[in-house]
């Protein structure tokens, strides 16, 4: 597959196959294109924590507080990406320049994990609805969790969507 292939692929699942494992090659390129992944500074300010089994599944209910995310204890794997420390140049220049660099590089780190998952047939949904204190309870976390993503295989009733975006002319302008 080609990125636009990927692109066009990717969706968030909401329908995992629950007995489909996720197997551990396809994981590892997973993991190794979020280590690729570009960073300020090449810090790489997060932490993936890699959930399966019973750690899942406490994952899971932490994710599923007040109906939401009801799909998230039938993936096999989630991943809880965290806060960690930025290196030094990082910390000075976000701090010179207002900027939350750390944030940017959660969101880049992602985007490749699920642009890999997707190239590996798998699929992802990212989730920002969680229960910190205790998915840091449960990985032995010091620093804030960021974000959640679910990762496993679709379920076969489980059908590619049409994408539904914004026109290009709704947020691209150019500057000559």
């Amino acid at each position: 597959m080609n990125f636009f292939e990927i692109a066009q692929a990717r969706q968030s699942c909401r329908n995992y196959d629950a007995v489909r494992p996720v197997e551990e090659e396809k994981l590892q390129a997973i993991l190794e294109s979020v280590r690729l992944a570009p960073s300020a500074c090449n810090g790489q300010p997060y932490r993936l924590t890699v959930c399966r089994g019973k750690s899942a599944a406490a994952v899971a209910a932490c994710v599923m507080g007040m109906g939401m995310n009801k799909f998230a204890d039938k993936a096999p794997v989630l991943i809880v990406i965290s806060e960690d420390s930025y290196v030094k140049s990082a910390a000075l220049g976000a701090k010179f320049k207002g900027n939350d660099y750390r944030s940017m590089d959660i969101g880049i780190a992602v985007a490749y994990l699920t642009a890999e998952a997707t190239a590996q047939g798998l699929d992802t949904c990212i989730l920002g609805w969680f229960d910190d204190d205790k998915i840091r309870g449960i990985c032995g976390l010091n620093h804030p969790v960021r974000l959640v993503v679910t990762l496993g295989y679709r379920a076969e009733n489980d059908v590619q969507r049409s994408k539904k975006r914004k026109d290009l002319s709704d947020f691209v302008s150019f500057c000559d």
